[in-house]
């Protein structure tokens, strides 16, 4: 198979996805690689030659790679994860209403583009948990106490949409569950939001529960490789954020696996507009102690 990847700067030297190309490579299949922010591109013969079989997208929120890729999904190209999918979890406004619509367990998201705006809600809805909505790993997430932190204004961003959630009680550790494809692994890390926090990131066991929200966040978005970061609450397991293409980080085999997950998604028709069969899930009978 011939692919083409999407890799902006920001991931150019990362393990996720440098060998994965250099794994498909070694299977004896062509990879060209196109860092939107550096390449010179012509877009419409590129686009319209039909050279490869799949597009992958490896980039940040908000970069030049995700509009590359929804030209190659207009032209018929098949694209890894599905365009729409992608746009769908990469503004976390928008990801937070698809979730909510489709009953998943997302705390009440409010949107405002200074971040000042949030002192208006009720006192009762604070701490709140504050984050640009086009942000990623981690990025300018803090967490906000009282209503008096927001009138602080060097964390304002220049622009785009900030969004803000009650914050949910929990231990300082995040549970980070991967979809390979229908193939589900959780991980521990620590949370953004505790710092000071010791945690030795591992696999663990994935219960049934939060492997069916996990199953159920890929059917809504339409996703084959993502992650889900869960948290557990006072009432359950709650979702804090979905990434398209993560890290992959603790998962057994991950460059091989998801070496071939790429493959086999790239055999789909090219411009399917059905979402993805849902995951199966992959569970161990134990059961996570509520955080």
């Amino acid at each position: 198979m011939r692919l083409c990847f999407l890799v902006e700067e920001q991931y150019r030297h990362d393990g996720m996805p440098r060998e994965v190309i250099a794994q498909l490579g070694a299977w004896g299949h062509t990879v060209d690689v196109i860092r939107p922010g550096r390449a010179l591109l012509p877009l419409t013969s590129a686009l319209t030659a039909g050279d490869h079989d799949a597009w992958v997208l490896k980039t940040v929120s908000g970069g030049p790679g995700l509009t590359l890729l929804e030209a190659a999904a207009h032209t018929g190209l098949t694209t890894v994860n599905d365009v729409r999918a992608i746009r769908g979890v990469r503004d976390k406004a928008l990801a937070a209403v698809i979730a909510r619509t489709h009953g998943l367990p997302v705390p009440v998201t409010y949107a405002a583009a200074r971040a000042q705006e949030f002192a208006r809600l009720p006192e009762a809805e604070f701490p709140l948990v504050v984050k640009p909505a086009d942000g990623s790993s981690g990025r300018a997430v803090r967490l906000v106490r009282d209503p008096g932190e927001l009138t602080a204004t060097d964390h304002e961003p220049t622009t785009g949409l900030l969004i803000a959630q009650p914050y949910v009680p929990n231990s300082g550790t995040d549970l980070k569950v991967y979809s390979v494809a229908g193939e589900l692994f959780a991980t521990e890390r620590r949370s953004p939001l505790h710092p000071g926090h010791a945690v030795r990131e591992r696999c663990v066991p994935l219960s049934a529960e939060v492997a069916r929200i996990t199953a159920e966040t890929g059917a809504a978005f339409g996703l084959d490789l993502y992650g889900v970061d869960v948290l557990y609450g006072p009432d359950g397991p709650v979702v804090v954020d979905i990434n398209d293409f993560p890290s992959f980080r603790q998962v057994p085999d991950a460059v091989a696996r998801v070496s071939a997950a790429v493959l086999r998604l790239a055999r789909r028709d090219p411009g399917a507009l059905t979402a993805p069969p849902l995951p199966v899930p992959v569970t161990v009978p134990a059961q996570p102690a509520a955080r």
